[in-house]
């Protein structure tokens, strides 16, 4: 919504004005206004935008999903490397399903910016594997399913990582 600069100004502002309140005895207000101004820091480094994507995405609502990136205009200005990352990774997981060449390009721009978890990091691999898969490119699809299991700290992907094993094996 906001350009990323401009959310740290309104935050420098709001905690100069809590801090002018909490000299002036209103120990109240600036607390409340601390508050309000840690909102806007938080906001800085995790873009309101992208985080209501993930929220459409989560209810599987790709259309939903695809307004809201949208309305981000020239996100390699407006957003953070990180937030750059994530961007692609929702653009590619949302166009796997229909165009896996744009798809391919998305999520490998999003794993070289840098995804923050390593399940992020382990879906955008798998989906890679999928693609390269798909396009009858085994060698990389299997080192891609391999750094995929290493960042799946937590099995969440074992299911999908042995059936694609199972199809690899076919191939």
């Amino acid at each position: 919504m906001y350009n990323k600069n401009i959310k740290l100004v309104i935050a420098i502002i709001i905690f100069g004005v809590a801090i002018w309140q909490i000299i002036e005895g209103y120990i109240g207000n600036g607390i409340m206004l601390i508050l309000l101004s840690s909102i806007f820091v938080f906001l800085y480094f995790k873009n309101e935008m992208i985080l209501l994507a993930f929220l459409r995405l989560r209810k599987q609502d790709f259309g939903g999903a695809k307004k809201w990136l949208d309305k981000i205009k020239n996100p390699e200005s407006a957003l953070t490397t990180k937030q750059q990352g994530y961007y692609n990774y929702l653009l590619g997981i949302m166009l796997s399903q229909t165009n896996i060449t744009q798809a391919e390009k998305y999520l490998k721009k999003a794993i070289k910016l840098g995804l923050s978890m390593n399940q992020d990091l382990a879906v955008a691999k798998l989906n890679l594997a999928g693609i390269a898969m798909t396009k009858r490119r085994k060698r990389e699809a299997q080192t891609l399913l391999t750094e995929a299991k290493k960042l799946d700290k937590h099995n969440m992907l074992k299911d999908q990582i042995t059936m694609m094993k199972q199809q690899m094996k076919k191939i």
